[in-house]
Order: C-alpha cells, then structure tokens, then sequence
C-alpha cells in the first residue's frame, strides 16, 4: 500500500480586488433628513446617476418620490419638491439608462410613470408625466429598462403578468403594451436582463427561477429544486451564469449559482446565516465582484466569481452598526475614478432620516487614473432603436472608457457601433471627424515638445471626406501619403484601438517628463542653495 504525504498550505489567489474595502461617506456627504418611505415592499427603494439621486418618501395621500442633485449633500429641506403623479404608494422606481433627465416608477395604483427631470433639478412639485403606462389590473411592483435598447422597458405586478412597453410613440397615455408575458403563477420578485437584452430572468413568489425570451414571452428554463427558495436573481454578465439569493430548505440564508442552460440543480449553493431579512444581489460585470446586502443588516459581503470551480471566491464584509432598508447603486460611469472607487452604494438608514453613500475602494498608493482596475464599461448610449430589437437583433452594449478627458472615446466607438441605419460613407465620415477632433485636443505644447524628442507617429484619418489620402503627424509635421481609406468597420475600429494605444504611451511619456522636470527642479534650487551660502 502506497501512502501519499500530504502537507498543507494556505490557497492564496492573485487579485486586485482582494483588499477592497467599504468606505462611509462624512456626515456632511450624507443626504440627511430624508423622509424615506416605511413600505415593506422588498426593492432598492433608492435609483442614482451621475446627475440626480432618487428616493421613494412617505407622504399622506398619494405615492411621491425625492430627486436630489448628486452634490446636494447634507441637511434636506423638509419641504423639497416631489414628483408625486401617483394615486397610491411608489413601490420601485428606475433611471434610464441612457437619459439621466429620464427616470420611471410603478405605484400601487396599477400604473407605470415615465417622468421628465429638468436640468436644474426639481425646483417644483412635478405631478405630470411624460408617459403613463396603463396595462396592470393590480399593482405593479417592479420596472426594468433595456440594458441596451432605447425607449424599452418592462414592468411587472400583482396580476403575475410581465408587459413590455415602447416609448417611442407619440401617446402620452399608452394603454396597449407591445408584449404580455403570462408564465408565472404568482408575483414576481425580480427581474434581470443578460448583458445583450436577449434573455430575462425572473424569481418568483412560487420560488421558482424563469428563463424567457422578452421578444416572443417563451419561457425557456425553469428550476424544480427543492432545496433552495430564490427571492431574487441576477445574470452574472457574460459568464452564461445567474445568481440567486433566497433560503434552504432549514430557512438559512442561501446564495445559489446555476448554469442559464440548465436550472436542474444549482452549481453551487452556500447558507450565510440564520437572519430573516431579503438579500439583495449586485454585480459588477466588469471586475467581476459580487455584493450580497441583506435588508435590515449593517454589513456588506463582498466575493470574486470565476468562470471556472468553485465559482464563488469570499473576499471579505463591510460592517456597520447602521441597518439598510434598500439600497441605490452609481453606475460605473459616476465613480471617482482618482480615488480608485470600483462602486458606490447609497445606503437607506431609516433610523436616522439618512442617505449614506459607501465607497467600494481598491487601495492604491499613486493618485493616478488605475488603468488596470477600470476596463471598459457599458456606456449612456443605446446599442440599436426599439424598432431593431424588436425585430430580432440583439447587440451587446457600447462601451466607454474610464480614462479622464477621454469622453470622445465612446462617440467614436458609438460611430463604429450604429448598426445598418448609417450607410458606410456616413459612418466613416463620422469616425474621421471624432478622431481629428481626439487628438487635435489632446495633443497640448507639452505633447509638442514630447514629441519632439521621442518622434512617434500617429495614424490619422482625413477629415476632408472627399480626400482619399490619409494624414500621418510625424515631429509635429503633417504630411500626406496616397494610400486607400479602411473599407470596413473593422479596419477602422483597428486603427481607432492603435490611436488609442498611441495616445496612452504619449500620456505615460508626458508623466515621465513631468517627473524628471521635478528632478531637474529641485536640484537646480539646490545648487542655487548651495552657491548662496557660499
């Protein structure tokens, strides 16, 4: 008989996000005096942008919610102005995705609301939509925009059926949804979109998980496991994956992971603890971390999730003595990026009137853009129109970079992206204008002068469109060469990636000038010094 040694030694896995950690906002970076609502509906109860924070409040006779400019920070007036349209209580509200002045909510009075938010903020009381949705016989509960269709969204309530609406019509009141979905058999819970919009999820009050197609209603999947009851699920990006939260079979806190192919048995599933309150789930597709929140509780769990076993990777929690009765999240595109913030919640704490935001910070020693932590994020822009996805094409979001001073960056790749309504001339076109106009700003005296020295060339495009040459800048000079424009968005996605690539060494050379111009400074004061006391 063979005995093998064993000897043990801690799994340790390379991570960047593996010293994340939870940062509270000061008390004057709080919204404080919030009358947030005393509904026990299970929601987020909370919506944020780059521009606005949205939160469900109490108030008597009706269903009204708060929007706060994102820098309006500390005491609220009690008397700020609503939006307060609804007959009955607001139970979820959601911005556009790609609108920051558009933001939708559903109400117990059976409708869907698509409300308008000026510029400046609400300065008013706004009781006039741009839209009602009227298609529910019960309340509505949940609202859900395309991830990357414009003017889409989906609602659900109390009636079990799922509507799909367009906003792109000229009613202000819509009372025929484009599509009605009747596979569940009670209320659903949740409702989650793939990263390309082809596939929505859904948990349900019967503790099943769906699978449907949104364009046709097909239900496609359906889990039949006994020992885990989901409240709430969430597709993990483009790891063909979904999350669940919910309880055991012993009434334990659960985390489930399955396979969107296959919802027989989970992949993996994991109790957390005894505790009663809802876990709410949010992703982050493009560091791939996972935060469980659970409602009523002061702390926040924090995993990385692989594509390979064991799947789940535990990091560690954010603790608080303050409890959490929902939670808004920024998107990627509002985050302080010199401050290496990787998310941004917003606390609800009920107890005290209060807004809390929490930092997720990745710490790091140099003040600079990270650009290893920050990769390309879905964008504001829409992918394709309704009209598109409706017809059957499914596309992935735009992405925009992180990168400060890099907001032409998305317009190019919005360009390159349009899809079969800009004819190739048009698009090209475009995509020449965006590139000049890239590098003509970014190329400042102290580009010039680096230039000078380390004699890079970059590759531009013409902006005469009826040029056929295209114009190299080589030591500050421009000089033409004949040679044929790209004929495909292929080639002219790949010249826009080799400019970018460009303009990121010239950025690190620049900082590199930049040190040794410090240098060189100090120690000329110093012989300078030195030459005095003599």
């Amino acid at each position: 008989m063979t005995i093998t040694k064993m000897t043990w030694r801690p799994q340790y896995r390379s991570s960047k996000y593996r010293h994340v950690f939870g940062k509270p906002a000061t008390k004057e970076n709080c919204y404080d005096g919030v009358p947030i609502t005393r509904s026990v509906h299970d929601n987020h109860l909370c919506a944020a942008n780059p521009r606005f924070i949205a939160v469900i409040t109490e108030c008597a006779g009706g269903g009204s919610f708060l929007v706060l400019s994102i820098h309006h920070t500390g005491k609220v007036d009690p008397h700020h102005p609503k939006v307060s349209g609804h007959r009955g209580n607001v139970l979820d509200i959601k911005w556009n995705p790609f609108d920051d002045f558009c933001i939708a909510s559903c109400s117990e009075d059976a409708t869907v609301k698509i409300w308008d938010i000026p510029e400046h903020g609400v300065l008013k009381n706004i009781t006039v939509p741009w839209k009602e949705l009227q298609g529910h016989s019960r309340r509505v509960g949940l609202i859900e925009w395309h991830p990357t269709a414009n003017n889409i969204i989906f609602s659900t309530g109390y009636d079990y059926q799922v509507l799909m609406w367009r906003l792109d019509v000229p009613e202000q009141v819509i009372k025929n949804p484009v599509r009605s979905i009747s596979v569940h058999s009670d209320v659903v819970l949740s409702m989650s979109f793939n990263t390309d919009g082809s596939r929505l999820a859904t948990s349900c009050k019967d503790k099943k998980i769906r699978v449907i197609d949104p364009r046709t209603g097909t239900l496609l999947q359906e889990t039949n496991c006994k020992l885990h009851r989901a409240s709430k699920v969430l597709f993990l990006g483009n790891l063909k994956m979904l999350l669940s939260t919910g309880n055991s079979r012993w009434n334990h806190r659960q985390i489930a992971l399955w396979d969107q192919e296959d919802l027989s048995q989970p992949s993996y599933a994991e109790d957390l603890d005894g505790s009663s309150g809802v876990l709410f789930p949010f992703y982050d597709s493009d560091t791939h971390m996972l935060y469980i929140a659970g409602k009523g509780d002061g702390n926040i769990r924090y995993y990385e999730i692989s594509p390979e076993k064991p799947y789940v990777h535990y990091l560690t929690e954010y603790r608080s003595l303050l409890p959490q009765k929902g939670m808004g999240v920024m998107p990627k595109r509002g985050l302080d990026v010199c401050s290496c913030e990787v998310f941004r919640f917003y606390k609800l704490v009920t107890i005290k009137s209060l807004i809390e935001p929490l930092s997720m910070i990745v710490p790091r020693r140099s003040e600079s853009y990270q650009e290893d932590i920050y990769p390309m994020t879905a964008g504001n822009k829409p992918a394709m129109t309704a009209d598109e996805w409706i017809s059957g094409l499914d596309k992935g979001p735009l992405m925009m970079s992180l990168r400060p001073g890099s907001k032409l960056d998305f317009n190019v790749e919005a360009d390159l992206s349009k899809g079969p309504t800009d004819s190739t001339e048009t698009r090209h076109s475009r995509s020449r204008q965006g590139l000049s106009q890239l590098i003509h700003e970014r190329l400042d005296a102290k580009e010039e002068n680096v230039r000078k020295e380390s004699r890079p060339t970059l590759l531009l495009p013409s902006t005469d469109e009826n040029s056929s040459s295209t114009t190299y800048v080589s030591n500050g000079q421009l000089d033409s060469t004949h040679c044929s424009p790209p004929k495909t968005e292929n080639e002219l996605r790949q010249m826009f990636y080799k400019q970018q690539e460009e303009i990121r060494r010239l950025r690190e050379l620049l900082n590199q000038k930049d040190v040794r111009m410090k240098q060189l400074e100090l120690e000329i004061k110093n012989v300078k010094n030195s030459q005095a006391t003599l």
